[in-house]
C-alpha cells in the first residue's frame, strides 16, 4: 500500500506560528479554483462554490489512488480575497464589497485530462454541482509572501491584517503584491470560531529604491 501524502506536513508554505510573520517562498502550484463576489456568510454562490469545488477534488484524489497508486491527504480549502479598498478588510469589514475566489490545491503529478475527466464524471452525478461549469484548474505563482497563523474567528483577523500592512510590510522594506490569501486549516463547520485556525498570507516584494 502506497503511502498517503499529506501536503500540510510536507510543503513549508502550509506552516504558519500564532503571533509571528514570516517570509516564505511559495512554490507555483496548481488548484481547483472558482470565483465569486459577496459576503460568504450569507452568499448562495458562497456555498455553492464549495459545494462544486469538494466532488471534484475527491474524485481526483481516489483516481490518483486507483489509477497511479498514488494517494494523498485533500489539502484546506483556501481563499483569495480582493476589493477596490483594502480597507474593507482591516477597518470596515464590508464583506459586501469583497471579491473571492476559492482553492483547493491538486499535486502536480495530476494532469489536464485526469481533471477533465474527474469533473465530466461529477457532472455525470445525479447531485450535479449547480456550478460546476465555473470550476476551473489554475497555476498559482505567489513567490516570496508574508503569513501567520490567526487563531480566532474571521472578523477578528482585522487587527492583524492592519500590522502586517501597515507594520510589518512596510518597515521591512516591503510593498504588498498580488492578493490576500487565507488557508483554512479548521472546518468552521466543526470548529467553534475563537479556535478556528487560518493562515493569513500576503505576496510582497521589495520597494523599489
Amino acid at each position: 500500500m502506497s503511502e498517503k501524502t499529506d501536503f500540510r506536513k510536507t510543503l513549508d508554505a502550509y506552516r504558519a506560528q500564532r503571533g509571528t510573520f514570516r517570509l516564505v517562498d511559495v512554490p507555483e502550484l496548481r488548484y481547483l479554483a472558482i470565483d465569486g463576489h459577496g459576503d460568504p456568510n450569507t452568499s448562495t454562490e458562497f456555498a455553492e462554490a464549495v459545494a462544486a469545488l469538494y466532488p471534484v477534488a475527491y474524485t481526483l484524489k481516489f483516481a490518483s489512488k486507483r489509477e497511479l497508486g498514488r494517494d494523498y491527504v485533500v489539502p484546506p480549502l483556501e481563499g483569495l480575497w480582493r476589493a477596490d479598498d483594502m480597507d474593507s478588510f482591516t477597518v470596515a469589514r464590508d464583506k459586501s464589497r469583497w471579491d473571492w475566489t476559492l482553492l483547493l490545491m491538486v499535486p502536480d503529478w495530476i494532469d489536464r485530462a485526469r481533471y477533465s475527466a474527474a469533473v465530466e464524471q461529477v457532472g455525470a452525478t445525479k447531485d450535479r454541482p449547480a456550478r460546476l461549469d465555473d470550476v476551473r484548474l489554475e497555476t498559482l505563482a505567489e513567490g516570496r509572501c508574508v503569513q501567520t497563523l490567526h487563531v480566532g474567528s474571521f472578523d477578528d483577523e482585522a487587527p492583524v491584517l492592519a500590522q502586517l500592512h501597515h507594520e510589518f510590510i512596510p518597515d521591512n522594506g516591503l510593498r504588498m503584491t498580488g492578493t490576500h490569501h487565507e488557508i483554512y486549516l479548521s472546518d468552521r463547520r466543526r470548529v467553534a470560531p475563537e479556535k478556528m485556525r487560518t493562515i493569513l498570507r500576503q505576496p510582497v516584494a521589495p520597494v523599489e529604491a
